[in-house]
């Protein structure tokens, strides 16, 4: 009888914890989330409409300034920050439940380089592989990235590479992706450019490439795209395609312009990419390296990424004009201005698009091809260049209020009560 009752107590933990899991989505690991693509886990249903009070579940005080987007793993959201004052960079974990800070680690203190006004010296966002958390920063003329565990302890520290650009000081902004225990990092300047994988056990270089030297934000992503993971950058008047495990160049199609800030998207057999400077061009490439690009326009969505779905391209570009492609034969479905400048990427829940601008404001209009469809319009805070995160049905987004020494950065988590 024991034994019976025992079983049948563990067999209501078991089923309990499975569908707690099954509630939950994935977490948000990195740089544009669970798929590398922006698109938020299916089955979530998050908030349409929201205000400072209205489907606030938490809110909390981000300590300094930073643009990158919050990552979500296990119990826990980490956000790099840096204080301008005491040139301190560093990174923060807080409670994913509550939003309570759970613990602060200073990494950098000093070197700070000039900046455009829109960049800060914590863009770029984190990652984690569920084991440590990895970051990156740019201080005393070089890109240092650090692994830390899940209590913000730092496991170890490495100097990647040179990053003085000469002629525009605008800062570095590239986020890391990983790859089967790799970190891979880009820093490209118009002095020295680079792409570098690292062991994230030990942080030691495991491979680099030379990149043109030209100067470049993009950050490098992992796609599985025409039958192979392919690692992918846009920038430096090119789409360059790497084998994420040697480093390996692949192929690289000449397209684009110098400088591009978005990361790339993908469907089954084609790359899509946008910037930039000087030039502005909007790009659809094969990516099995033949060198045939599919259509091109002269559209430039500078800082943001696109997004791609159901056989369509999604896209606002700096100035707050939204757009829809055809992806495979660039048939513009329609355009509409909704309010810029935008340097936030859009993200996708379900079928809803929820796109940022810079003053705090954010558009939610629906993923449909066949006309604009807006959904509502939120306003939360007064500065928001962060692009939002969607997981636990929630939207974790960070904004700011003030200016100077009062600006206040705040870290919202959106959803029903």
């Amino acid at each position: 009888m024991r034994l019976h009752i025992t079983a049948a107590v563990l067999s209501v933990l078991f089923f309990t914890k499975l569908t707690t899991s099954e509630l939950h989505a994935a977490d948000w690991t990195q740089w544009r989330g669970p798929n590398h693509n922006n698109v938020a886990d299916r089955g979530q249903t998050v908030p349409t409409s929201w205000n400072a009070s209205e489907n606030v579940t938490w809110k909390v005080s981000v300590p300094g300034r930073g643009h990158s987007s919050p990552i979500v793993v296990g119990n826990l959201i980490v956000l790099t920050s840096a204080d301008e004052g005491s040139q301190q960079q560093g990174v923060f974990g807080f409670n994913r439940q509550t939003g309570t800070m759970k613990w602060s680690k200073a990494i950098s203190k000093g070197g700070f380089p000039k900046l455009h006004a829109k960049n800060t010296h914590a863009s770029s966002t984190a990652c984690s592989d569920g084991l440590q958390i990895y970051a990156t920063f740019n201080h005393h003329n070089k890109v240092e990235a650090v692994a830390l565990d899940m209590d913000g302890k730092i496991v170890w520290k490495q100097d990647v590479g040179s990053f003085v650009p000469r002629q525009y000081q605008y800062g570095y902004a590239a986020a890391p992706t990983l790859y089967q225990g790799k970190l891979i990092i880009s820093g490209d300047s118009d002095t020295v450019a680079w792409i570098k994988a690292l062991d994230t056990k030990t942080g030691r270089i495991v491979w680099q490439q030379n990149r043109p030297t030209k100067l470049n934000w993009s950050s490098p992503i992992v796609a599985n795209v025409s039958g192979k993971d392919q690692l992918l950058i846009s920038g430096g008047e090119r789409i360059a395609s790497y084998d994420p495990i040697t480093g390996k160049p692949l192929w690289s199609q000449p397209c684009l312009t110098m400088a591009t800030c978005g990361t790339v998207v993908w469907d089954d057999d084609t790359i899509y990419a946008s910037g930039g400077y000087p030039k502005k061009q909007t790009v659809a490439v094969k990516a099995d390296g033949s060198g045939t690009i599919r259509w091109a326009n002269s559209v430039k969505c500078y800082e943001q990424s696109m997004l791609y779905h159901n056989g369509h391209l999604y896209a606002v570009d700096d100035g707050g004009i939204a757009f829809c492609w055809h992806a495979k034969t660039g048939r513009e479905m329609w355009k509409t201005r909704l309010r810029g400048p935008i340097s936030a990427s859009p993200v996708l829940v379900g079928e809803t698009i929820y796109a940022s601008n810079e003053r705090g404001t954010t558009f939610v209009f629906k993923a449909n091809p066949q006309r604009f469809e807006p959904v509502a319009q939120n306003q939360l805070g007064e500065e928001s260049f962060a692009t939002p995160t969607v997981v636990d049905n929630r939207i974790f987004l960070r904004v700011a209020t003030g200016n100077g020494a009062g600006r206040k950065e705040t870290l919202y988590a959106i959803g029903s009560k």
